[in-house]
C-alpha cells in the first residue's frame, strides 16, 4: 500500500508540474539570440510620439549554424521598455514567462520570416499613445505554431545601449483647443447680442 501511495503521489506531482508548464508560457531565458537587430535612431536622439518614425532592421546572425532558421515562420517586432523606465512601475515589470512579461507592450508589426542575405526592415511611426519613456526594439521569431523560438534586439543583454528616447504627447489635442476657442467666441457674441437686445428693450420702455 505504501508503495502504491508513493507511486500515486509521484504521478500527481508529475501531472501538476506538467499542467503548470502547459499553463505557463515560453520562458525568455530559453530563447536563442539568433537575429541581428538595429534601429534607425542614434544613441541620445529624442523622438516625438505621433510625429517621428523609426526604421527597424533584422536578419539572421551569420555566425549561427546553417539551417538554424529552417523552422522560422514569422517575426514579431515589438517596442519594449528599457530598465530605466521600468523602475517602480509594476505594470512594466519584466518576467521570464513571456505570457506574464510586461516589458514589450507595443507591437510594431508581424511579418513572414524570409531567408534573405540582406536584412529585412520595417518603418514605424511612433503612436500618439506612447508614454514618455526609454525604449529598445526586440524581434521575436515564431515557428509554425506561433510559438516564440528565438529573438534579437537592438541593445545589449543588460539593455543599456542603443536606447530610444520618446517624448509622449501631453496636454490637450489641437482640435480640442480649436473647439474650445470657437465655443468661447460664440459665448462672447451671444452675450453681446443679449446685452444689446436688453438695452434696446430698456430704451423703448
Amino acid at each position: 500500500m505504501a508503495v502504491f501511495a508513493s507511486s500515486t503521489l509521484f504521478l500527481l506531482l508529475l501531472l501538476v508540474c506538467s499542467v503548470g508548464t502547459a499553463v505557463g508560457g515560453v520562458h525568455f531565458s530559453t530563447l536563442a539570440r539568433t537575429l541581428n537587430v538595429t534601429a534607425s535612431p542614434k544613441q541620445g536622439q529624442v523622438l516625438m510620439a505621433g510625429v517621428d518614425k523609426i526604421r527597424v532592421f533584422w536578419g539572421l546572425n551569420q555566425t549561427v549554424k546553417a539551417g538554424t532558421d529552417d523552422a522560422y515562420k514569422k517575426v514579431k517586432v515589438k517596442l519594449c521598455f528599457a530598465p530605466v523606465s521600468q523602475e517602480n512601475r509594476g505594470w512594466r515589470k519584466t518576467e521570464d514567462d513571456l505570457k506574464k512579461d510586461k516589458t514589450c507592450q507595443f507591437s510594431l508589426t508581424t511579418q513572414p520570416y524570409t531567408k534573405n542575405p540582406n536584412p529585412s526592415s520595417f518603418e514605424y511611426t511612433l503612436e500618439r499613445e506612447l508614454p514618455t519613456a526609454t525604449y529598445f526594439v526586440r524581434v521575436f521569431v515564431l515557428d509554425g505554431s506561433d510559438t516564440e523560438v528565438a529573438y534579437g534586439q537592438n541593445t545589449d543583454a543588460q539593455k543599456t545601449t542603443n536606447l530610444i528616447q520618446v517624448i509622449g504627447i501631453t496636454g490637450r489635442h489641437a482640435s480640442l483647443d480649436i473647439a474650445a476657442a470657437c465655443f468661447s467666441a460664440f459665448s462672447v457674441v451671444s452675450l453681446i447680442f443679449f446685452f444689446v437686445k436688453e438695452k434696446r428693450k430698456g430704451s423703448k420702455n
